[in-house]
């Protein structure tokens, strides 16, 4: 069977495989932040005003990222610095007043939980998510026939049903910047090299984390049910001590997630952190207990360079091999997943699971989401099936199965397209499709 016609069975399956996981009672449960996302309606042509009007005898080029946005001038400052660089970022937020007067804006859903059980309940594949801001906008956009929360009182119950909210609202702006734009002030132009995106976050509720009691024992109680625990968010969190008693807490959950349920996985989506001090804590303390660790080619090549391993993400083997040598350092249970722009592979031990089609499914929603903007619909991924796969996964593939990784490896290349529409959110739409395959 050739790639395409993998690709093709996996979408011609899952109404298939939905209908069965709902019958059986079956679902990844998935935490741990939630928050409200602004989306900027972002104009290259409405920036290039701005800096004219407040920036007007500055440099492109000298424009440094501020430690917090406080003045339009430091907004501009940031939004300038990861265009011309096409790079993503984050930068605190103290003056919102500043931003919302900035561009036009949009509610949008943050957390890489709750956006992945949006991802899924858009093609009918249900799942159950931990929220720290309940705020009644979040619960709005959340609500679905397919995305389940746990009430005090120990039930699945759908967000429209959450009627006291218990967490300061957080919000996060989000500026998506294209490939192509081009920024201009005077004399200056530069040219976005990279689509990407840049977070200014005004920080509340998930400071903090607030482990929300009912999900983590519904999980316990419940855990035949859950066909995978996934893991994440711990980057929010910058107080060493608090950090520790999280990680703690979460580890003795899945202990006992593990024990009630040996088959089910322990998935860990991996982020970027603030601070190297924090990222060690949760690889240290969390890792050993998990049994798939997921990251992109930027999270690889930053964790093993934090421990003196030299990685090449643009080679293939030397991805392959990095992998390996986090997942032995760490002692993960079962392997390591990459995702990238132009493929996605596991290295590590055999599963019961058909990992290649969750990297597919996975795949397959990330793509959706960059091509349409939004969570996409299985309208919307039959027609990705006629994209071209991409050149450089199909070349990392045949490198692959001609090396002596073969036997540990699953790699499938992706869908590719050159100008994706949107990339926010597109780690967690793919984490959302690999969970469909435990």
């Amino acid at each position: 069977m050739t790639m395409n016609e993998k690709y093709a069975k996996v979408y011609a399956d899952m109404d298939q495989i939905f209908t069965k996981r709902m019958q059986e009672e079956r679902y990844p449960a998935m935490g741990y932040t939630s928050n409200l996302d602004l989306l900027c309606d972002f104009k290259v042509d409405t920036l290039n005003k701005l800096l004219e009007q407040y920036v007007p005898d500055e440099k492109l080029e000298e424009m440094k990222v501020p430690a917090k946005i406080s003045t339009m001038e430091d907004l501009l400052h940031a939004v300038v610095y990861y265009c011309i660089n096409g790079i993503g970022g984050e930068v605190d937020v103290e003056n919102t007043k500043v931003i919302a007067e900035s561009f036009d804006w949009q509610n949008g859903m943050g957390g890489t939980a709750v956006q992945a059980a949006m991802a899924l309940s858009t093609v009918g594949c249900p799942s159950i998510v931990h929220l720290t801001d309940d705020s009644k906008e979040v619960c709005e956009i959340l609500d679905s026939p397919y995305i389940y929360i746990i009430s005090e009182d120990g039930k699945m119950i759908h967000t429209g049903e959450h009627t006291k909210q218990t967490a300061d609202q957080e919000i996060h702006y989000i500026v998506q910047f294209k490939k192509g734009d081009v920024v201009k002030l005077n004399d200056q132009e530069i040219m976005i090299p990279t689509s990407n995106r840049l977070m200014l976050t005004k920080i509340t509720v998930n400071e903090y984390v607030p482990m929300y009691q009912p999900f983590f024992k519904y999980i316990e109680e419940h855990s035949e049910k859950i066909s995978s625990n996934v893991l994440s968010s711990f980057n929010c969190l910058q107080d060493k001590d608090l950090l520790k008693e999280r990680l703690d807490f979460v580890k003795q959950h899945v202990d006992k997630y593990k024990a009630a349920n040996p088959k089910g996985i322990v998935f860990f989506e991996d982020a970027h952190y603030h601070s190297r001090e924090i990222r060690d804590l949760c690889l240290e303390i969390m890792y050993p207990s998990c049994d798939i660790v997921c990251m992109n080619e930027e999270e690889l090549a930053y964790t093993l360079k934090s421990v003196d391993y030299d990685v090449d993400i643009e080679d293939i083997i030397s991805c392959v091999e990095g992998a390996r040598f986090i997942r032995e350092k760490y002692g993960i249970q079962k392997g390591v997943i990459i995702h990238t722009a132009t493929y996605a592979m596991y290295v590590g031990d055999p599963l019961e699971a058909d990992i290649e089609q969750g990297l597919i499914c996975g795949n397959l929603l990330a793509t959706g989401k960059a091509v349409n903007g939004w969570y996409a619909t299985k309208e919307q991924i039959k027609e990705l099936l006629d994209l071209d796969l991409s050149a450089r996964g199909m070349e990392a593939l045949e490198t692959v199965k001609n090396s002596k990784y073969a036997n540990c490896v699953t790699l499938v290349p992706s869908k590719y397209i050159d100008k994706p529409k949107y990339t926010i959110g597109l780690g967690d739409s793919f984490v959302s499709g690999v969970q469909t395959c435990f």
